[in-house]
């Protein structure tokens, strides 16, 4: 697929969700600049580049500066902030965006951020818009917040992907560019090229390393050791996606293996080379040259991942920006480096994904990240590519693979009538990615404030917990499971479809997906197994009795988040592992008339 074509089947995918909103009663809101920032957005977190994004436009002036963003994403502690700001076209031929341009637009976002956290934005914004939430956290929270990021995300190409920093109030904000051949890189299979470092340019040198080329084998090897601040800084900018290829999660300091870490940090931190058994990276490309003494020096990796030593890296990172008396410069980790040489993306996977499962074989560690290939993964793809919906002509579409739906379009939709007829028997709201399966999957379940957490996040939880507990899915998995699971997608859809409409806004102002999240978890607990989900497969919608029922309880779920954090952003209150019992807890009215769905007996 080229660029252009690229470009083309995003343009058409965006006007088919466009015509699907505005059918569903969306109406002319929200524009096509703000569908296409929403679907970016979440690009840009299920990639894992930032946290689950919040779209929020908002424009204004202070003077004659112009002030804007279109959303932003927090991260769970709040410690991370991004912001997005669109530059959009909307033209069906590629366009250039100029570095200029681009710049422009981003100094839109840098203003607002430097307005907000001067404290002096709140005349500027009415009262009831929801960027004043964003505007108070921002206030509050500046003395924690230690990355800042500003995105400027465009249907255009822009020279430059990232930009020169910017420095607000004694803080650098890194601004970057998230255009349409980025999106093009990241579904053609390699958001890992982003992942890349130079040694020389961070550090003035190459890394002294041993350099193990073999010829007949499908990668090489070196050995060397990572400067500690060299450690967080490459955590600072690309947070988890460093760990992608690692089967653990940071577990927090209080297990003993990071309290050690932490303890050598501050106290002995010349001794961390002894003490710490290091990392295990891959990589795609990696280069290497002669340094001052003539020895041999790593200069560059492309497409790093670190398969072992999340726990290390991690706790470096956190250790230091919470005890600023932590001197990371005398620390260094060793580390093994793994250089793929294949160009089979599949075999390349395939060694990454053994690496990173024998580097942590000595601990009983789940393989949750690991997952594409698995029999769930599997078997989900084959009951969606056989399974036809009740008027026989249409079908559900699991993305196994990032790109596979555009993939499967390019294939055999090569005319613009066999495209559309493609896009009417698996229109683009059927598509359902690994992580949607979870967030849905998991309300029902009820675990609404894990889900909140969203992203890879609740993936991984979701595929741990498949893991701990084989009752939770069948094995093998069956079409009876499937039309339910639909079931529970179409329910989810239909809740935020409703308190997303136009009319419907007055009362919910924000986090749509986390109040739809909880009324699906009430739903669960409240009817359970009283609900038909075969009737709603069949139908594939909801009646207009359960419709009602669930909109009166989505009022309720939002008063609840109103009530329990008053002024807060629903999108973290969801997040915290009491708020589910609050919402739980609430008086839900039961009523079944008009509700064909619920069994009698």
């Amino acid at each position: 697929m080229s660029l252009e074509e690229f470009h083309r089947n995003f343009r058409s995918d965006l006007q088919t969700t466009i015509a699907e909103r505005v059918e569903a009663g969306e109406g002319p809101f929200p524009s096509e600049e703000l569908v296409f920032a929403e679907k970016v957005m979440e690009h840009v977190a299920d990639t894992g580049i930032c946290d689950e994004p919040t779209i929020c436009h908002w424009n204004g002036k202070v003077g004659n500066a112009k002030l804007r963003i279109t959303g932003y994403a927090l991260s769970s502690d709040e410690t991370a902030l991004d912001l997005f700001v669109t530059h959009y076209f909307g033209t069906e031929e590629l366009q250039d965006l100029a570095d200029s341009d681009a710049t422009t637009t981003a100094s839109e976002g840098v203003r607002f951020l430097f307005r907000a956290a001067s404290g002096n934005l709140d005349a500027k914004i009415d009262p009831t818009h929801p960027v004043r939430d964003l505007v108070a956290t921002i206030r509050s929270r500046w003395s924690e917040i230690d990355r800042l990021r500003v995105f400027v995300i465009t249907d255009g190409k822009t020279k430059t992907k990232r930009f020169s920093n910017k420095e607000v109030h004694n803080k650098m904000v890194a601004v970057e560019a998230m255009d349409i051949e980025r999106l093009f890189r990241h579904t053609d299979g390699k958001p890992r090229d982003e992942l890349a470092v130079s040694f020389v340019q961070s550090i003035g040198r190459p890394l002294p390393c041993v350099h193990v080329p073999d010829p007949d084998a499908d990668y090489e090897y070196a050995l060397t050791a990572i400067p500690g601040q060299l450690i967080r800084d490459l955590y600072l900018r690309f947070g988890s996606r460093l760990l992608e290829a690692n089967v653990r999660t940071f577990l927090g300091a209080k297990r003993a293996v990071n309290k050690g870490i932490v303890e050598t940090l501050r106290t002995e931190p010349e001794h961390f080379l002894a003490f710490n058994n290091g990392l295990v990276l891959v990589c795609d490309e990696a280069a290497f040259e002669r340094a001052e003494d003539g020895n041999l020096g790593l200069s560059f990796l492309k497409g790093l991942q670190i398969v072992n030593g999340g726990q290390t890296t991690s706790s470096i990172y956190f250790a230091s920006r919470d005890d600023r008396t932590i001197d990371l410069s005398h620390v260094m980790v060793p580390a093994k480096i793994i250089i793929l040489k294949g160009s089979q993306d599949d075999a390349r996977e395939r060694l990454i994904s053994n690496v990173s499962r024998y580097a942590n074989s000595q601990n009983a560690v789940k393989m949750s990240d690991l997952s594409a290939n698995r029999p769930f993964h599997v078997q989900l793809e084959k009951l969606a590519n056989e399974t036809w919906c009740p008027d026989g002509a249409t079908r559900w579409f699991y993305e196994r693979a990032d790109g596979a739906y555009n993939v499967m379009l390019l294939r055999d939709g090569n005319t613009p009538a066999k495209r559309r007829k493609l896009q009417e028997m698996i229109p683009p709201k059927r598509k359902l990615k690994k992580n949607d399966i979870a967030k849905y999957h998991e309300s029902w379940r009820g675990k609404p404030n894990q889900v909140a957490m969203a992203g890879e996040k609740n993936f991984a939880a979701f595929m741990s917990a498949i893991d701990d507990d084989p009752t939770i899915v069948p094995n093998p998995l069956d079409a009876r499971w499937y039309r339910a699971m639909i079931a529970k997608v179409i329910l989810f859809k239909a809740i935020e479809s409703m308190i997303k409409t136009k009319d419907a806004k007055e009362t919910f102002r924000q986090a749509w997906v986390n109040i739809a999240t909880y009324v699906v978890s009430v739903a669960a607990d409240r009817l359970g197994d009283r609900l038909d989900l075969e009737q709603i497969w069949m139908r594939q919608g909801i009646s207009s009795g359960l419709r009602d029922l669930l909109w009166d309880w989505a009022v309720i779920v939002n008063a609840e988040f109103n009530r329990i954090a008053p002024g807060q952003q629903i999108s973290e209150v969801a997040k915290r592992p009491d708020t589910w019992a609050k919402v739980r807890a609430a008086d839900y009215p039961m009523t079944q008339r008009g509700i064909s769905e619920m069994r009698t007996s």
